[in-house]
């Protein structure tokens, strides 16, 4: 497996009795690249995500994650990761800073090391006035910018995010994907499952997933031409409407 390649999967099968919900998927993610994850609802794109962030356990196939093998070492995997799911995974009742405190210890983080990355995100985020205030009282774009920071607080090389921009205004979302490319920057690697099309146009990479199968993935540029579309919303589209279930 080549240096750069931080997510694997071969032939990754999980079958719940009868119903196969992801049928052998193939696909590498490369380290730094911002992987689109996408699918209409019942593709099976977030059971692939459930086993890819140790979870869930695959019926057959292979896949390794930050170099974790996802049937001997899921723990390893879920210490070596970043998720925000689409309730922004935030506990409201505690302040933004005791958030951050509570998720730097999950992960064995140092008292100084907790404190310096509390700050250094409190002042990112221009939350200097809320920081001792409860999560519960911020309005929705900040509590989804804050959900992103805590979920790579402890620097892992991979964060997993489950449709994380549901529900806000255009213009917060695009704040939020500035925050997405500077962790790309930094050499974390992005995994994002989303309804936005627009946002799929974001990503280094995407793949479309139809009825538990991989029915495409390129470069949104790519998939533009080779579908003849004049958005990824249109191909998204035309390989949606060959799915046969549905949620």
């Amino acid at each position: 497996m080549s240096n750069d390649i931080i997510i694997s999967a071969t032939k990754l099968t999980k079958r719940f009795g009868h119903f196969t919900a992801v049928d052998e998927i193939t696909f590498d993610v490369h380290k730094g690249e911002i992987f689109g994850f996408l699918g209409a609802n019942g593709a099976g794109k977030t059971t692939a995500m459930r086993m890819l962030c140790g979870l869930s356990m695959p019926t057959s196939g292979k896949a390794s994650v930050a170099g974790f093998d996802v049937y001997k070492h899921n723990e390893d995997i879920k210490k070596n990761i970043g998720y925000m799911s689409q309730k922004f995974s935030l506990y409201e009742d505690l302040t933004v800073r005791e958030n951050m405190q509570l998720y730097g210890g999950i992960y064995g983080k140092s008292k100084a090391f907790i404190k310096d990355k509390t700050q250094e995100i409190v002042d990112q985020l221009h939350l200097g006035n809320e920081a001792d205030k409860l999560v519960k009282s911020l309005p929705l774009g900040w509590k989804q910018k804050l959900a992103f920071s805590v979920a790579i607080f402890h620097e892992p090389g991979i964060v997993f995010l489950d449709e994380p921009t549901g529900g806000v205004d255009p213009v917060t979302r695009r704040e939020f994907w500035n925050m997405i490319y500077e962790a790309a920057d930094k050499g974390i690697t992005v995994f994002v499952t989303t309804h936005y099309m627009d946002e799929a146009e974001y990503c280094s990479r995407v793949s479309i997933m139809v009825d538990g199968k991989i029915e495409a993935m390129d470069t949104p540029a790519e998939l533009r031409k080779r579908y003849n579309a004049p958005s990824m919303d249109e191909v998204f589209l035309k390989l949606a409407r060959k799915a046969t279930r549905s949620e």
